[in-house]
């Protein structure tokens, strides 16, 4: 009769120990699912700010668009005609110079917002080239070129006076600013050929911070 009595309540702590696992599952996968969608939610409202304040470089080919391979990334595609670089060349060319002087201080005033910076975990610049030519040399290529860029956009953001606020808007920017050259990885294709003109772009890609990301930025902040 004893040994009945002690599995029944074995049996019973076992059933509540699942019913235990299963509702710390089901919780848990609803708090991820909630914190996936305010970052998509933040995805969406950085866009719609971008698309305000870049307007006038949408109109010349500039596109300001979500990622569609990753759900907390926006992608900003610089076409060739805007910052076009010389064949073999990593120079930005005057005419690369004039847009980036243009354009660059009103990408960091969109991305330094106050409700937005928190949440922005990385500005990448991307450079990519079309299929001509070795893919060894695209690839150095390109990370020369995206290089120049992130160059020329730190130098651009030096601040004019010796104000906190210039000083702190280029020193974030240089925190989460960086370079990447892809090469002839990611061409673009029209009617399945490659297009040669919008293969060689640079993409600027930023990317909202993950919950992971935010939980590590409260134990290890940034100096």
């Amino acid at each position: 009769m004893s040994i009945d009595h002690d599995a029944s309540i074995a049996n019973s702590l076992t059933d509540l120990m699942t019913s235990l696992a299963v509702i710390f599952i089901l919780l848990l996968c609803a708090s991820l699912n909630n914190a996936f969608e305010e970052g998509q939610d933040m995805r969406v409202k950085i866009l719609e700010k971008l698309q305000v304040q870049l307007k006038e470089y949408i109109v010349k080919g500039v596109q300001v668009k979500a990622d569609p391979s990753d759900p907390l990334a926006l992608l900003i595609l610089v076409p060739e005609g805007l910052l076009e670089f010389k064949l073999n060349k990593a120079d930005i060319p005057e005419r690369g110079v004039e847009f980036l002087e243009s354009f660059m201080p009103k990408l960091t005033d969109t991305i330094y917002d106050p409700g937005f910076r928190e949440n922005i975990s990385s500005v990448v610049v991307e450079g990519h080239t079309d299929s001509s030519g070795d893919d060894a040399q695209n690839l150095q290529l390109s990370q020369e070129r995206s290089m120049s860029v992130v160059s020329k956009s730190i130098n651009i953001l030096e601040p004019v006076t010796s104000t906190n606020s210039s000083s702190e808007k280029r020193d974030y920017f240089l925190r989460v600013l960086s370079a990447s050259g892809r090469g002839q990885q990611d061409l673009i294709l029209t009617n399945n050929e490659e297009n040669h003109a919008q293969s060689r772009r640079v993409v600027f890609k930023i990317r909202v911070r993950s919950i992971e990301e935010k939980k590590i930025e409260k134990i290890i902040p940034h100096g």
